[in-house]
Formats: C-alpha cells, structure tokens, sequence
C-alpha cells in the first residue's frame, strides 16, 4: 500500500512539472491549481460548508488535508466551530477565539470528482498561461516579429509566434500577397488586448510603421538615431512615402536609406512584396516638405491657407497627371505623409481661380462700401478681401495705399463698421424670426451669423447649445485632396461641426459649451438651497410645535 502511495505522489510532481515546462508558467501555479482541485474534491465529500484546507508539497508530493475550526464557548456553526471540550482533544492548551486544525484523511477520487479536479487544474493552468502571455507580448507593440503561418480564417492569418498566436487581419496585409501554411512571415505588433479568450495580439503588414521598422533594420544610421524617420505613408502593395531627417550634416538621409546600388532599400521592397518608396527628404518648412512629397512632380507654387488646414499646390501644365497620381495615389500620399489636405490646380486653373476671387471681392467692397470699381478693385489689390479688415486696419495703412489720403481711409472705414452694422442686424433679424433665443447670443464668441448659422442646425435654446459635444459644434471640415483626373474616386467630404466655417478652436469650443452649461449647474444649486431652507424650515416648525407641547404640559401639572 505504502509502495502505491508513494508511486501517486511521484506521479503528482512529474505531472505539475511536465505541465509547468509545456506551458511556460511557475510550477507553483500548477501545485497551487492542484491544491484547489483537491480542497474542492474534499469539500464535496466531507460537506461544501466545511471551511477546508489542502497543501501539497512540491518537492516530496506529499499531501495534507485539514479542516480549519474556531474554538467557541457555544457552537452556532458545527462546521466552522468547535467547543472548548471538543477542542482540548484536537489542540492542547486551546482558549476561545483561537483556530485550530482538524487533520482529515486522504479522500479516494470517484470518476465525477476526479474529472472536476481536471477542470479546476485545466482553468487555472489556462488563465496562468493567458497571463503569461499577455505580460510577453505588452510592452512589445510597435516590435517586428517572425513567426509561422499556423492556418488562414476568413482571409485572416493566423501566425504561431512560439509562445502564443498573433493574427494578421484582412485589412492589415498587404493586398495581393499569397500566404500559404507554414510560411515564415514578418509583421509588426500592432496592439495587444486583454479579453476573456485570451489576450489577442494584433499583427500588421501594411502599417506604415511596419516599413519604418524594417528601415531601422536595414540602415543602421536610423537604428543608431543619426537618421529619423519623420513621416511615413503607404498604399500597401504599391507604393510609398517616406521624409527622412538626418542629425548629422555629413551623412545625407536620402543616400544612406537608399545604400550601394540600391542595396538597402530593396530590402525592404521586397519584405513588402516590391511596394515602391519613395526616400524624401523632410523639412520644417511646410512648403518645401510639400514640394518633396509630390516629387516626381514639379512644382510651380504652393499657398498655404492656414484658417481651413489646407495646401493649394499649382503645377505646369504638363505635371498636372504626374502630381496627382494614378488614381489619384501620388496626391493622397503627399496629403497623408504631410498631414494636409492638398489641392492641385494647373496654373490656368489658379489663374481663373484668383481672377474669380478678384472679381467677387471686387463687387463686394463696391457694394457694402458704395464705391467705384477702381476703389475697390485697388483695395483688393492691396490684399483687402473682407469688411473686418478695413473696418479694423490700422488708418495708416489704409491711408498709405497710393493715391489714398488719411480722410479717405477715415471714411472708408466708418462705412466698413456701418456695412458690418447691417449684417449684424439682418443676422439679428434672421436669427430671432428662426427662434433662437436671445440667451444665446449672451454666449462668449458667438455672433449674430454663428447664431443664424446655429438656428438653421436646430440649435434654438441653452440646452440644445449644451447638449452638443466640442468636435460636433467647431470641428473642421475634413476633405479628400481634389483629384483632376477621370479614374480617381470621387471627392468626398465630411461636414464637420456646426460652426466649421467660421474658424474657432476646439477651446473656444469647449469654453462655449460650458458656458451652456453653467444653468444647470445653477439650477442644481437653487434646487439644494431650496430643499436645505424647507429642511430648516421644518426644523423651526418642529421645535416650535415641542415647545408649545412642553409648555402645556408645565401648565397642566
């Protein structure tokens, strides 16, 4: 008996040992998942109220089983509890309130207990092994790793990475790239998340910082710092951008990541299945670094409108379909890679365009100020295109305008404050006969033609103004970069928020919604006062009430 005794013991410790090193975890985890299966076996045989202990020792196998007990002058609970008679016999010398151990002995395995004590063991070796794993693979999002194809689901990639599984989605391959079962593939690890199947590790092939990464690989210069990739852009599977800095004035960026006859670079070509780069070289300036994303185009002008976040990009006429783009890619890239939004116009087109703009500013001033055309098309001239601006200008500036004088820009200027005085009121006229109300136009930064502009949208009262959140009420308008060719999708554009068009910042924006928002607070504050003093009023009433009761009651003894 004692020979079988000791062979299960031997058994358990192979067993906790052989499941630690297959599973990569602490082989106290799988003593201590033991332990729970048999504490939970011997609670179903001995009485689930039982407060019941095992330990397992890890080296030996050997195995202890005791219920805990609460030595107690009566007995309530005669499972948790014992009396101080009962006591003395498990424990020499007990007093009330210790606890004291009731050996038990060995519990035999039926069919139905062993198969729960595998479940318990199972479930906690499965959430050890999760833990372990997503404690690896955490701290290493944004890192390359190799790892096999284990099977291909939906068009997802499963990849076995040694320890655990990665996946590569649809959306994060490279287009057209044929993956077959245990192929070596290299891919970035984009995200890992915790979830209740396990930590889900999120792999990448089209990232654009995928291609950053095998750049470091490939040119030590950048894994050395000395060069810095300072944007990235991709069409996965065709083409790509990338603006490069170097920190040492006699190492050229371009050069080093392209390497001897192209050494480098091809390397990393053909890692992404022969997807073009182009290597440019980045700068501050935001023209220059626009002129280099559109290379091989060149580039005659670029105007930068920094209300709306927008580049407008003139080209010869010839470069036109190369700046953009097949299929409008060299454009989208350049967008992308800079963070603007481009717009390419041949010089006909930008001509036609500030001719266009000439005209309408023209017949504006010539209208609103009630001047001759020459007058106005002067101040246009001079890089005047809104009321504001003459309204609010300097009169030294207005009065330097050749053939202008100081009585002439006096003038000009009072009739400018007397247009912008009647859009007001026509905004004002507008604005009540649509309902909005008049607390609003008490709002910070809000004029008569945001608050029409607001009442067209619906937004009439406080509480519609309060309810909005930031982006939906001053985002900017977000637009794909024009495309002028025949193939290119058709340009999209997302509204933004409500006040887009009249240039306030996301803080503006939130300042004018708390502001909104400040009555609420108000009423919460009016409506405590009001239950605090009806609170104390109460309280008067019934001290009164007691006193006048003291009183009769003295009157009547």
């Amino acid at each position: 008996m004692a020979t079988a005794v000791t062979a299960n013991r031997a058994e358990l410790i192979a067993i906790a040992d052989a499941v630690a090193r297959e599973k990569l975890i602490d082989k106290g985890i799988v003593i201590e998942a033991m332990e729970d299966a048999i504490q939970r076996a011997a609670r179903s045989r001995y009485g689930a109220e039982n407060d019941i202990r095992a330990k397992l020792d890890p080296n030996t196998g050997d195995l202890r089983l005791w219920r805990v007990v609460e030595v107690v002058e009566a007995v309530d609970d005669y499972f948790k509890q014992v009396n101080l008679k009962e006591a003395e016999k498990l424990q020499k010398g007990a007093v009330v309130g210790d606890y004291i151990v009731d050996p038990l002995p060995p519990i035999e395995f039926g069919r139905i207990a062993a198969q729960a004590a595998k479940q318990v063991i199972f479930q906690k070796v499965r959430d050890a092994e999760r833990d372990r794993q997503f404690d690896e693979f955490k701290d290493r999002v944004g890192e390359i790793i190799t790892g096999v194809v284990k099977r291909v689901e939906f068009g997802h990639v499963v990849v076995d990475l040694g320890r655990a599984e990665g996946v590569i989605r649809r959306d994060a391959q490279i287009p057209r790239e044929v993956v077959r079962v245990n192929d070596r593939i290299r891919s970035i690890i984009l995200n890992v998340r915790r979830e209740n199947r396990g930590p889900q590790i999120f792999l990448s092939r089209a990232h654009p910082d995928f291609m950053k990464k095998l750049f470091a690989q490939e040119v030590p210069e950048i894994y050395d710092g000395i060069i810095e990739i300072k944007a990235a852009a991709r069409d996965p599977g065709s083409r790509a951008k990338i603006g490069v800095i170097s920190h040492d004035s006699s190492i050229d960026p371009v050069g080093a990541c392209v390497g001897m006859k192209g050494s480098r670079v091809q390397a990393v070509v053909q890692e992404m299945q022969g997807e073009k780069i182009d290597i440019i070289p980045w700068s501050e300036d935001t023209a220059t670094f626009v002129v280099n994303a559109l290379q091989p185009a060149s580039v005659s002008r670029v105007l930068i409108d920094e209300e709306d976040d927008r580049i407008e990009v003139v080209v010869p006429d010839d470069q036109l379909s190369l700046a953009i783009g097949r299929r409008g890619q060299n454009v989208r890239l350049a967008s992308q890679l800079t963070g603007k939004a481009i717009d390419i116009m041949t010089e006909a087109d930008s001509s036609e365009k500030r001719q266009k703009e000439f005209v309408e500013r023209s017949e504006m001033f010539q209208n609103e100020l009630d001047v001759d055309e020459t007058l106005a098309q002067l101040l246009v001239a001079e890089g005047f295109g809104e009321l504001e601006e003459v309204a609010y200008v300097e009169i030294d500036e207005l009065a330097g305008i050749e053939g202008f004088d100081e009585d002439l820009a006096g003038e000009l200027q009072n009739r400018a404050a007397e247009a912008l005085e009647r859009r007001e009121e026509a905004n004002r006229t507008e604005r009540k006969a649509l309902g909005v109300e008049d607390d609003l136009a008490g709002m910070p930064y809000l004029t008569e033609a945001m608050l029409v502009t607001l009442g067209k949208a619906g937004i009439k009262t406080l509480d519609d103004l309060a309810d909005l959140a930031t982006d939906e009420l001053v985002q900017k308008k977000r637009i794909e970069p024009r495309r002028r060719n025949e193939d290119a999708p058709k340009r999209t554009e997302d509204k933004g928020g409500i006040l887009a068009s009249y240039g306030l910042s996301d803080e503006q924006g939130n300042e004018i919604i708390m502001a909104a928002r400040a009555h609420w607070f108000e009423d919460e504050d009016a409506a405590k006062a009001e239950v605090e003093a009806e609170a104390e009023t109460n309280a008067d009433q019934e001290t009164g009430t007691s006193g006048a009761e003291d009183a009769v009651a003295e009157s009547e003894q």
